[in-house]
């Protein structure tokens, strides 16, 4: 496959899932938006990706570019129906390019927080092989408040009701992080926004702290990321 995406920051990439995509011999190219590069055509790509990013998805005046990604993603999944996977920023982009909304979080997720399968997400595909409850890596302040039209929930938690969502049959996303690598809390961390909220979160040595924690659990991320990966890669496959 030939996969297309979609950055909000530098640090803020697929993470372990550029292992699976090189050992599968899949290629990728990046867009940077939040460095000024433009969206090319979905001609010759296979599926986008979209991931996080430090930006709320109603900032369009402060980063304009939100306005035509959002664009961007409805065309790839409403009109081309291309396989889509959002995570995070990603997860929330899709909702509102297909008509949901997004808003600020009552309670903002920051730190390695359990999820729950809900019985759609257990009895599907893209969630296969997971626990039914599994801890992973939160930094969120907004989220979805209504799914679009068609949309179901696959995975919930008691801050954030909507933690994973599907659309049509080949479309992704998840508010949580199951990409993350050895260096993921340092590197986020030296983002102005998300270390803000970390220190808000957690106090004082957040990032030592919060690092410890995804350390201790790295080996279990990485293991579902795998899953996870090889089941978007099956639904990739599926007819519109």
């Amino acid at each position: 496959m030939k996969l297309l995406i979609l950055q909000h920051a530098s640090v803020e990439h697929p993470g372990i899932f550029r292992s699976f995509l090189k050992e599968d011999g899949h290629s990728y190219d990046t867009v940077e938006l939040d460095e000024g590069q433009s969206l090319p055509s979905l001609d010759g790509y296979d599926g986008l990706w979209v991931m996080g990013g430090p930006m709320d998805v109603w900032q369009e005046d402060t980063y304009p570019w939100l306005k035509d990604e959002k664009v961007f993603i409805r065309e790839a999944v409403e009109v081309r129906g291309l396989p889509f996977l959002g995570l995070c920023l990603g997860h929330q982009l899709l909702a509102e390019a297909l008509g949901g909304s997004v808003g600020p979080s009552e309670t903002p997720e920051i730190g390695v927080l359990d999820v729950q399968l809900t019985e759609e997400g257990a009895s599907g595909v893209i969630l296969d092989g997971l626990p039914d409850r599994f801890p992973c890596l939160q930094w969120h302040s907004a989220e979805i408040k209504q799914m679009p039209s068609g949309a179901s929930c696959l995975a919930t938690s008691p801050d954030c009701a909507v933690q994973a969502m599907k659309w049509g049959t080949r479309a992704y996303s998840a508010q949580f992080h199951i990409e993350v690598e050895d260096d993921t809390v340092a590197n986020w961390a030296d983002i102005k926004e998300y270390r803000l909220a970390l220190d808000a979160a957690m106090g004082d040595n957040a990032t030592e702290r919060l690092g410890a924690d995804v350390s201790a659990n790295l080996s279990k991320f990485n293991d579902m990321a795998e899953r996870l990966y090889i089941n978007w890669m099956q639904t990739s496959a599926q007819a519109k």
